[in-house]
């Protein structure tokens, strides 16, 4: 049986927590490049090598019909020319809400170097040969995740789930091709990204690049 926690106790241990004990890297914006697709990858790979614990987790933020926020978090499947990559079935929450209103924000923070990423824009869902190249490349816990679909909805039980999940690993390892119709890859296309560095001081840096009405990309500093 878990112990109820008080106030007090809660506040006591938020208000002791700290950020940024250890030596954090430099960011001279001024060798940063003109488009920040090669900046995030600089970033992405920095962080993994400095033992940042699955960096490729990130924030979605959506909208659903009523204009209210939802957040999740999910894993990156790539970025590239066309932007960020993720996936999900097209008919859990976010799914229908991408297909209601197609933008979405990111967000990416790996405290091990102080340093965040924001990414914002339209969101466009892949075909059906691409999604499904996406799942066949990734686990078979993966696919057999993706089997067992309904995501979001109502959960009768924990044993309706094990259930359906077991059945699903079992296909999964039956049929390394099997079809998941739902799963459905999406690619986030940027017109804006910030990159955040953070500092002892507080005089955190950040920089954000404002694709431009013409095409290319406008650099401006933040206060942060």
């Amino acid at each position: 049986m878990s112990r109820e926690i008080s106030s007090d106790g809660f506040r006591e241990v938020l208000h002791s927590l700290r950020v940024w004990d250890s030596p954090l890297p430099g960011f001279d914006v001024g060798d940063a490049p003109e488009e920040p697709l090669a900046l995030f990858r600089e970033w992405f790979t920095h962080a993994a090598k400095a033992g940042q614990p699955e960096p490729h987790t990130m924030s979605l933020a959506t909208v659903d019909a009523e204009g209210r926020p939802d957040v999740r978090t999910l894993m990156l499947h790539d970025a590239d020319e066309r932007g960020w990559h993720f996936a999900s079935h097209a008919t859990s929450a976010k799914g229908r809400q991408l297909a209601g209103q197609p933008a979405a924000a990111l967000g990416f923070y790996w405290p091990a170097v102080g340093r965040q990423v924001r990414v914002r824009g339209p969101v466009t869902p892949c075909g059906p040969e691409e999604s499904r190249a996406d799942l066949a490349v990734r686990s078979r816990g993966a696919l057999a995740s993706a089997l067992t679909g309904r995501q979001s909805e109502v959960l009768g039980s924990a044993q309706e789930l094990a259930e359906a999940s077991a059945a699903a690993w079992e296909r999964a390892a039956a049929e390394p091709d099997a079809p998941a119709p739902t799963w459905t890859a999406y690619v986030l296309e940027a017109d804006e990204v910030e990159f955040f560095q953070g500092d002892a001081m507080r005089r955190h840096v950040r920089l954000r690049y404002r694709r431009a009405p013409g095409g290319g990309w406008i650099r401006e500093l933040l206060w942060p």
